[in-house]
């Protein structure tokens, strides 16, 4: 996982908004309207929301965001790795770097919404490799078939 750097972006820089855009539109493709809960540039461009950019060889080929939730705890938002980079171990990277800010931010839980379908199964395996277990809709989300809703205990994770 060496040659990444991962670092805060401004989700309207040109790059990110490339990024935002292609991760946009492929969850749009893969879930109807009504259950694509994906952030769009403006919805990344949000005080209480932490925007990242993958780097690799200074080429953008990943992202994730943490919102701030009502409770304090955090949701992961927005990970994504560019096609020709899935394999590479930029995901993974992202997600422990997520994790371990949150934990720096001293987060006692993240919970994430992803999807259902099989689509979306690389993405469940790898929450679920990092203790991430299933769990009922949470700030605002409602039951929905094509939604899968995790969350991670940040105490007995550490």
């Amino acid at each position: 996982m060496s040659g990444f750097v991962i670092e805060r972006a401004n989700p309207s820089a040109p790059e990110a908004a490339a990024l935002i855009a292609r991760h946009v539109a492929l969850m749009a493709s893969q879930s109807p309207e009504e259950s694509c809960h994906v952030l769009d540039g403006s919805g990344l461009d949000s005080p209480d929301v932490a925007f990242f950019l993958l780097r690799q060889a200074g080429v953008a080929i990943g992202m994730g965001a943490l919102k701030t939730l009502s409770d304090g705890a955090l949701e992961l938002k927005s990970m994504h790795t560019v096609s020709e980079a899935r394999g590479s171990g930029a995901g993974r990277a992202m997600l422990e770097f997520l994790l371990d800010r949150a934990r720096s931010q001293g987060a006692g839980g993240i919970y994430l919404e992803t999807g259902s379908t099989d689509d979306f199964l690389p993405a469940r395996r790898l929450y679920e490799t990092y203790g991430f277990t299933e769990c009922a809709p949470f700030e605002g989300y409602a039951e929905d078939p094509w939604s899968t809703f995790m969350t991670l205990d940040l105490r007995a994770a550490a």
